[in-house]
């Protein structure tokens, strides 16, 4: 294959969210058809010792579910039919348990949705599965492998099964990539809904924080964590995000998110990047030549569709790493504690320190190839009343917030910011763990400050996907989806993969 590629970008197909529930909403197709599709596509390519291992677990009460939406003779939702994978650290009320990848958790059976599922639920979404991912989100070793969990096993990238399907939300993103459901849910604090959606060639959104409810989803940081769409396209990301934002009384952080959420398809129009002011962030563009080279045919596209681009070459995150880990550490212990404590009986570790214990006790199963050093960690961590974090969590904030991103938006009056979201997959090494490269990508920048972040697919680079990262501040959604959409159909005709 060519060094460098341009990929087709992924507009409206005959498999995309939005053409799949416009085709139920007429009735040219049934939800339960549907379904059953799903299910015997997930036989065919996930299941089994060489399959992908996206889906951790079927929800077997899908089939009848759709069958049942059928039969209800009420106003047709915007999601109405719509099979979902849903990340396994989020609780659904289907009879399955929510284990964020790990055996402790396999009693963790609430039967209840988590409100963002409730709201997918109300629009007409029905639970295919849960997907598989990183083990506690990718917080429990700093020498991890993306994708692996005791439960589900490694999630594998469908472009070159070697290679990672990054993490934490793996399974999701595999999912919609492999043509294993309409769209996913996924989570981020930092990377796992981009990561995984740039390396395996969809679209994902981590949204602002406060945006989507994190109630009844397993922790790691109150100050990072949300849930987010991975679709195949810009429309689908925006036509979920419409339902899944909303304020949560349960959730503080939302407290704003019915003021804030917005009609995110209405501005989804071809001419969306004339007139934008978009910050090259250099900085983040990694030393890879080839990706440098997709990434110069992108900015070329922005530029082709009437954006205006200004070269943004340095910025200074050394801070920044260490003071985000101070908060991590901390809010993981404090946020999983609480979880945990309220988890049904069946759930025998009621605290981080008895998950470590646990742990220690199935080691052949639970840590055959990477250990529990962030769970040490995070055990003798800063309890979120201490100076120590107080301070780091305000250094981060600052660094990443006020002095990052809305320093460099208002320095040349930009309204959004544009890097490669990461490389190209790297070999999985379930020996040394995972080895990411060369700092490129700037999506630690909007983790931290809570922004939101939108991945779309950008090309290729020696035949594995890519993506280009669009961050901008606080509650700016509607403007990234735009001219994420923009540059999406500036692209060549759609491609959707079809794996054998």
């Amino acid at each position: 294959m060519p060094a460098a590629s341009q990929a087709a970008s992924p507009q409206a197909g005959p498999d995309s969210a939005t053409a799949l529930v416009a085709a139920m909403q007429a009735g040219r197709l049934a939800p339960d058809s549907l379904m059953r599709r799903y299910r015997a596509r997930i036989a065919r390519v996930d299941a089994g010792p060489d399959g992908l291992h996206a889906i951790l677990a079927l929800n077997p009460d899908a089939v009848a579910q759709a069958a049942a939406l059928a039969r209800m003779r009420r106003v047709r939702g915007p999601l109405y039919g719509l099979p979902i994978v849903v990340k396994d650290n989020i609780e659904t009320r289907d009879p399955l348990p929510t284990t964020a990848g790990s055996l402790a958790l396999l009693g963790n059976v609430t039967h209840r949705d988590a409100p963002v599922i409730a709201r997918l639920r109300a629009a007409g979404a029905v639970v295919l599965g849960k997907g598989n991912l990183s083990e506690w989100a990718n917080f429990r070793s700093a020498h991890a492998s993306s994708g692996w969990s005791a439960v589900g096993g490694l999630t594998r990238n469908p472009y070159d099964r070697a290679r990672t399907a990054c993490g934490s939300s793996a399974g999701s993103a595999v999912a919609v990539a492999a043509g294993l459901a309409a769209a996913a849910i996924g989570t981020e604090t930092n990377g796992s809904v981009t990561c995984p959606a740039a390396v395996n060639g969809i679209v994902g959104l981590k949204p602002t924080v406060g945006l989507v409810s994190r109630t009844f989803v397993v922790p790691i940081s109150a100050s990072q964590d949300t849930p987010g769409p991975m679709t195949r396209t810009v429309r689908d990301a925006a036509l979920l995000l419409g339902v899944m934002a909303g304020s949560d009384p349960a959730d503080p952080a939302t407290a704003q998110a019915d003021r804030h959420r917005a009609d995110y398809l209405a501005g989804l129009t071809p001419d969306a990047l004339r007139g934008r002011r978009i910050g090259v962030l250099r900085f983040a563009q990694g030393k890879n030549p080839d990706l440098r080279t997709v990434f110069d045919a992108a900015l070329a596209r922005l530029r082709a569709q009437g954006a205006t681009l200004v070269e943004i070459d340095a910025f200074d995150s050394k801070r920044l790493g260490d003071a985000e880990l101070t908060v991590l550490l901390s809010e993981f212990r404090a946020g999983l504690n609480a979880y945990l404590a309220q988890t049904p009986p069946a759930v025998k570790a009621r605290d981080l320190a008895a998950l470590i214990a646990f742990d220690a006790q199935q080691t052949d199963r639970e840590m055959p190839s990477f250990g529990q050093d962030l769970f040490e960690s995070a055990d003798k961590a800063p309890a979120l009343s201490d100076p120590a974090y107080l301070t780091a969590r305000a250094t981060a904030r600052r660094l990443a917030g006020a002095g990052g991103i809305d320093a460099m938006l208002a320095h040349d009056r930009l309204d959004a910011l544009v890097a490669p979201t990461t490389g190209p997959a790297w070999l999985t090494d379930l020996v040394l763990g995972d080895r990411p490269g060369d700092g490129t990508g700037a999506g630690t920048l909007a983790a931290v400050a809570g922004y939101p972040h939108l991945s779309v697919p950008m090309g290729r680079v020696r035949g594995l996907p890519v993506g280009l990262s669009f961050i901008g501040t606080a509650w700016s959604e509607p403007a990234l989806l735009a001219m994420g959409y923009a540059y999406e159909q500036a692209g060549p005709a759609a491609e959707f993969r079809a794996l054998p």
